[in-house]
């Protein structure tokens, strides 16, 4: 009898857990959260982890033998402890160890980029569409634009635990300052509140990334630049991805990946720029939707034999 799998999404605002039958069998037994009251510091946060799994027990009547987390970052594979985290009190701590401690059972850390490219993989849009993928790379282009890789169904994490940070490659001057120390970076060009940015000086007005893709279905022209702008190095940047990993699939999150002319437009871009007379590389929109960060999580820990 196959073992429940359980994820924990640790999030800014909430932290959400889910017990899932198994790998073939993604339909919740239970799926709950908490708050994370990251204000209170990091060891209120490892408690409210500790505090959600005696609630997902207790419901459930399970006991878990490890459970797979998904962070707003990276556990360091050299200094075991966490980096690069927008949940700032995170960094430089031992999470998967402090946790451990808290638990009594193993825990696997992945960051959120790489939980939802397994999980579109295992169960979503790659499923889906592409069921034969061996290589996946998933596009989180949002607030931040940070990306996941996905090899024969698992994670790849890299040497530094950094693999698939696609953000904070570069990608040109325009994008100006990094938070990263850098310029330049993917990020800077290509996030929401990039692209809202870039809108403001062209315009001299502020307006959300939707009202900004209305506009330039009306025609406005500042509008219709940042849209050109987006397409072109979405092209430009999906490129280098697509140069060095050659993927079998690229899944796109985040939400500026709602905006439907990146699989159009954006595509059209991406073809002339990649080192290949064709694009044949499926580029797609995901299907979980805020599903994704918790059930990959719970891939994490999956019996994948």
């Amino acid at each position: 009898m196959q073992t429940a799998i359980w994820g924990i999404d640790l999030g800014g605002t909430k932290i959400e857990g889910v017990i899932l039958p198994s790998l073939e069998d993604p339909t919740p037994i239970l799926r709950t959260r908490v708050p994370t009251e990251a204000e209170k510091g990091y060891q209120h946060i490892v408690s409210q982890i500790g505090v959600l799994v005696r609630q997902m027990s207790k419901e459930s009547g399970l006991t878990p033998e490890r459970i797979g987390i998904g962070t707003p970052g990276v556990l360091d594979p050299v200094l075991h402890t966490m980096k690069n985290c927008n949940s700032t009190a995170l960094n430089g701590n031992p999470l998967q160890a402090d946790l451990e401690k808290e638990l009594g059972i193993s825990v696997v850390l992945a960051n959120d980029a790489n939980c939802f490219a397994l999980a579109e993989t295992h169960w979503g849009a790659i499923k889906q569409n592409v069921p034969d993928a061996r290589l996946v790379f998933g596009i989180i282009m949002g607030t931040g634009v940070g990306g996941g890789i996905v090899h024969h169904g698992q994670v790849w994490n890299g040497r530094h635990g950094i693999a698939g940070e696609w953000g904070h490659i570069f990608l040109d001057d325009s994008g100006g300052p990094c938070y990263c120390g850098r310029a330049g970076c993917v990020e800077t060009i290509l996030s929401g509140p990039s692209l809202q940015r870039f809108y403001t000086t062209q315009s001299g007005l502020k307006k959300t990334l939707k009202e900004i893709v209305g506009l330039s279905e009306a025609g406005d022209a500042a509008a219709v630049a940042t849209m050109d702008r987006l397409h072109q190095f979405f092209g430009k940047a999906v490129s280098i991805i697509t140069n060095l990993l050659d993927p079998d699939a690229i899944i796109v999150g985040g939400g500026v990946g709602n905006i439907a002319s990146i699989y159009s437009s954006g595509r059209s871009s991406l073809e002339q720029y990649i080192f290949n007379n064709r694009l044949d590389t499926p580029i797609l929109s995901p299907l979980l939707g805020d599903s994704a960060g918790v059930f990959g999580a719970a891939a994490l820990v999956a019996d994948q034999n």
